[in-house]
């Protein structure tokens, strides 16, 4: 018998059953949308993460103390940011920062309980990629000197001002009175920390102001960010940073008291740990279409044994067992298919209507499609099989018998 004409002979089986066969295929329709959305979710996070972290600044390296280490916190100076300024070649700026506790803020009538404080130096927009909106940034003269004054995050001047202008008002932040000079750009939540909810110091300022009642040395820094002039030269940066922050703290490079992380560091710290969910997501959906295909194996049995005497009367005629076997395998496949292709619809519009109503971003990673559709025919085959084999073995004469 060709294949053709068992494929009619498969095809013509299922649509005797018509609701029936869509039932048996639900379970493989959902798998496979399972898959795909699932996966789309995973990529959507990471994808996430990615874009935050390099939103805080391109080519950049991020010195900070070791945790765990008694004292580290107290050992990054404002001194090891001016020196590598100074000495390592290949950077095209540098900003130091440090975030004393929060404080009350009051200005126009209004206050602001436990307001993010993050003293900074002059280059910080030039470095973190984070423009000024109105008025400007306070300048290396103005920290050296200590000069009061404030550069306010975006939500922090709606918040104060509404649509006023806040350049040139007087804000007490703790107890301490600060002239506002300028507006960060809108940042919004990068990382986990809102921007727009902050107010920048001259980080000469928050050490006079905000830092004497802390156990940190009076000019310890919390980070150095360090803007590499191009990602081919962050390796060689690097080394200059280690063997020059070392020196000045004494201690072995191989060893020091002190990390420099990139921001595909962080990334790769990142996505490694969406892995373990990535992972849970592809078992959960890899349960959902071995579900599926055990209710396509269980429906199939169910079939042989309706249709025994079928298939006698099909072998007296001539029917090889090899034509009774391949007619119910691909039956099972047709199910598995036709299942997987509606599933693949269902994942791909799903993913995006999951972005559309959720929170959580979702991006449909495009080997999922593939892979969800050949799970699909693997799952037919391999549970059409032991199905079909049993509708081969029958006996003829048994069979034409059977009631």
């Amino acid at each position: 018998m060709s294949i053709g004409k068992v494929l009619r002979v498969a095809w013509e089986g299922l649509t005797l059953n018509k609701i029936r066969s869509f039932l048996t295929t639900l379970g493989v329709i959902i798998g496979v949308a399972s898959v795909i959305i699932m996966l789309a979710v995973s990529a959507g996070a990471e994808a996430a993460i990615a874009e935050q972290i390099n939103a805080l600044g391109a080519n950049l390296l991020i010195v900070s103390p070791m945790r765990g280490v008694p004292g580290a916190a107290r050992t990054l100076l404002l001194e090891d940011a001016q020196a590598i300024e100074e000495q390592v070649i290949g950077i095209t700026g540098i900003s130091a920062e440090q975030s004393p506790p929060s404080q009350t803020i009051k200005a126009n009538g209004v206050t602001l309980e436990s307001i993010a404080l993050v003293g900074t130096t002059a280059a910080f927009p030039e470095v973190r990629d984070y423009p000024v909106g109105e008025g400007r940034y306070f300048d290396s003269g103005e920290d050296d000197r200590k000069v009061k004054v404030a550069v306010l995050g975006a939500g922090i001047a709606e918040d104060l001002y509404g649509e006023q202008s806040p350049l040139g008002q007087t804000i007490t932040v703790g107890t301490t009175k600060l002239t506002v000079i300028g507006v960060m750009a809108s940042k919004g939540i990068v990382a986990d920390v809102d921007y727009d909810g902050r107010i920048y110091l001259p980080v000469s300022v928050v050490f006079q102001k905000y830092m004497t009642s802390t156990p940190l040395r009076g000019d310890s820094v919390r980070t150095i960010y360090v803007k590499v002039e191009s990602r081919e030269k962050i390796d060689s940066v690097t080394a200059q940073i280690t063997s020059l922050v070392a020196e000045r703290h004494d201690v072995d490079p191989s060893d020091p008291n002190f990390t420099i992380q990139t921001q595909q560091d962080i990334i790769a710290t990142q996505e490694a740990t969406t892995a373990a969910f990535r992972d849970l997501l592809a078992w959960v959906a890899g349960v959902s279409l071995v579900v599926g295909g055990i209710g396509i194996m269980n429906i199939m049995l169910v079939s042989v044994t309706e249709r025994t005497r079928e298939i006698g009367l099909r072998m007296a005629l001539g029917a090889r067992p090899g034509d009774v076997l391949m007619q119910f395998l691909l039956e099972a496949v047709i199910l598995s298919l036709v299942g997987g292709l509606v599933g693949v619809l269902l994942g791909v519009g799903g993913s995006r209507l999951f972005a559309e109503l959720g929170s959580m971003r979702t991006e449909i990673v495009p080997a999922s499609i593939p892979l969800a559709f050949g799970a699909a025919a693997a799952v037919g085959i391999f549970f059409g099989y032991y199905p079909a084999t049993r509708a081969a073995k029958l006996d003829p004469i048994v069979a034409l018998r059977h009631e």
